[in-house]
């Protein structure tokens, strides 16, 4: 499999279509948009919707070195070095900031790659505040740990995750080094390589997502994982049970998932949103743990790869699909774009033409609820009725047998 950037059916990546919605104030080359400049006003700021649970939410980056990995690319006496955020439910939050969707610097890089140079950070915040207590309630909290797409960030998911912060899940999200824009504490900022030797496969993302698990473990145990001795968070130590330990992902994320979850018996549940499957080595073995699969662009019906993943799952199985939704749909372009498209003036079929014809609030509403209903069947054992099939709550949600 290629380290290129996703290329939608329209041919426009990801990375493009993201760069144009976030650099208001700049020409936005996308098809069938004016190419004219539009100057935003100055206080405009993107938002996200406020997570639906019943706590409010802290957050807290880490620097993590895995020393079992050599980094090859950074050189000799180097390892793999990776920076991941945990969400958590928290308490107490009034004096802390919240934090920005993407650390500025990589903002700015993420920006500039995208083809916008010299724009202020007008990327919205988050509901995550900074270095809040964690709430305890006696319980420790169930994980699950995220993988972002192809020449992404960390950051792209933060309305799923969160939402399962919101609602008492500790998420722990993972900037995959050299395919990830994100800051290092000493000022680096990383971002995409272009090289084809460069660690970026599937199975590199999970051999990441299971070294975090290892972290996992470590904060459960009372120790602190970050390699620079950050002071963490008041009651996050011994927080975390990492006996109810889950993992999702979108995109190529949504395939080292699958490669992870098959790999490590301590992932008890994996979600897949649109994971194309393309596994290299090919896929091997069956998986008898819960597994579900949000499809969008890649559907069994039209992709072999995700059809062959389908049929290694021996275990609990579901796969959903939203009508009318496109590739980006099950993240957070779908609270992003719409307000674009209404600053700038777009048709309703320019705004169709990059998220698809999905209804925005009701692909936030999907993205919301059905991670929440799997993982807390799963990992809670708390069943609702969500996953049962069809709901009128969800006219576009169709279970695919």
């Amino acid at each position: 499999m290629t380290t290129t950037p996703f290329i939608s059916r329209k041919g426009m990546t990801r990375r493009n279509m993201m760069g144009a919605a976030l650099a208001v104030g700049a020409a936005v080359p996308l098809a069938g948009v004016a190419g004219s400049a539009w100057a935003a006003p100055a206080a405009t700021r993107l938002t996200l919707p406020v997570p639906t649970g019943p706590h409010p939410v802290g957050t807290v980056q880490l620097h993590l070195v895995d020393r079992s990995r050599p980094d090859d690319i950074a050189g000799p006496g180097h390892f793999r070095e990776l920076m991941a955020t945990v969400w958590y439910p928290a308490r107490d939050v009034q004096r802390y900031p919240v934090a920005p969707w993407m650390p500025a610097g990589a903002f700015q890089a993420f920006l500039a790659d995208a083809g916008f140079s010299d724009l202020a950070s007008l990327g919205p915040l988050t509901a995550g505040h900074v270095g809040a207590p964690v709430r305890r309630t006696g319980r420790r909290l169930p994980v699950v740990v995220f993988s972002h797409g192809a020449h992404s960030h960390q950051g792209d998911h933060t309305v799923m995750v969160q939402e399962l912060a919101s609602h008492g899940y500790a998420a722990v999200t993972v900037a995959h080094q050299y395919d990830t824009y994100t800051a290092f504490p000493d000022g680096r900022i990383a971002v995409p390589l272009h090289d084809r030797q460069a660690p970026t496969l599937p199975g590199d993302f999970a051999a990441d997502l299971r070294f975090v698990l290892d972290c996992v473990e470590q904060l459960a145990a009372g120790g602190n994982p970050d390699v620079d001795h950050k002071e963490l968070p008041t009651g996050l130590l011994g927080s975390l049970d990492s006996r109810r330990m889950g993992a999702f992902g979108w995109s190529k994320g949504g395939t080292a998932t699958a490669c992870a979850t098959l790999a490590d018996e301590r992932i008890r549940a994996g979600l897949s949103l649109d994971g194309p499957m393309q596994m290299n080595p090919p896929l091997a073995g069956d998986l008898d743990r819960p597994f579900m699969m949000m499809s969008a662009a890649f559907t069994r019906a039209t992709d072999p790869e995700v059809a062959a993943f389908w049929s290694h799952l021996r275990g609990w199985r579901l796969n959903i699909r939203a009508q009318g939704a496109a590739h980006v749909s099950y993240g957070d372009n779908e609270a992003l774009f719409p307000q674009v498209a209404k600053l700038l003036g777009w048709s309703a079929q320019q705004l169709q033409d990059v998220i698809g014809t999905l209804d925005p609030e009701q692909a936030v509403k999907i993205q919301q609820a059905y991670p929440l209903a799997f993982f807390d069947e799963h990992l809670r054992h708390r069943r609702g009725h969500l996953l049962d099939g069809p709901t009128p709550a969800f006219p576009a949600v169709a279970f695919l047998p």
